[in-house]
């Protein structure tokens, strides 16, 4: 089962001079990740480079920036995921400390700062999560609300029209029996529609 991170790890090695200060942390999506290295840019302005790899789904990416192809970001990819994560971005910034390290010491650098700050990363195991929508009469709220909360479940919406429609989020593994809970609970008062049709 995929794994994120619950908050950043550091690492910092020091390879024939070349100081490599990485981290490891939860991050959403592509524009995220590069907005974060940016920063980390104003952070090291006198830095030779910074090296990322983001896996994120659909938006993964290894960056070299300026290492030889391959030497940096794809093996930082790699350790991700080795480590089965999802949703974590990997950045290391190197100060060049005038010894060329060559292709082999360079994926070696750039794995060893990933796989130290992991170490010490806190790891949470992702849960899919799936959205449910459902309308119920105004008598039966209270109840539907009491159930999300016992759930740990949590409530999107509420729009309150002839019927009061609620939108809510758990982990895909509750969802069948949570709906056959209430279906019970409302006795045959509770309608479910598709979140994503339902527009009031």
């Amino acid at each position: 089962m995929p794994h994120t991170l619950a908050a950043p790890a550091h690492s910092e090695i020091i390879i024939k001079k070349s100081r490599f200060i990485g981290c490891v942390q939860p991050i959403a999506d592509r524009a995220s990740a590069q907005a974060t290295v940016d920063a980390l840019w104003k952070q090291h302005p006198s830095a030779a480079h910074i090296c990322w790899a983001l896996l994120a789904g659909g938006q993964s990416a290894a960056v070299d920036d300026g290492e030889p192809g391959g030497t940096a970001g794809r093996p930082m990819l790699d350790v991700l995921r080795h480590q089965d994560l999802e949703g974590v971005l990997a950045t290391v910034v190197r100060y060049f400390g005038g010894v060329k390290l060559g292709a082999g010491g360079l994926v070696r650098a750039y794995t060893d700062t990933i796989a130290q700050a992991l170490l010490t990363a806190p790891k949470v195991t992702l849960q899919r999560m799936k959205t449910l929508q459902c309308h119920v009469p105004y008598a039966l709220e209270g109840l539907l609300r009491r159930e999300i909360e016992a759930a740990n479940a949590e409530l999107v919406d509420v729009q309150h029209g002839t019927l009061v429609v609620v939108q809510l989020r758990l982990p895909e593994t509750l969802a069948t029996a949570f709906v056959q809970h209430i279906n019970d609970s409302g006795q045959g008062r509770v309608g479910w529609t598709d979140p994503e049709n339902h527009r009031e």
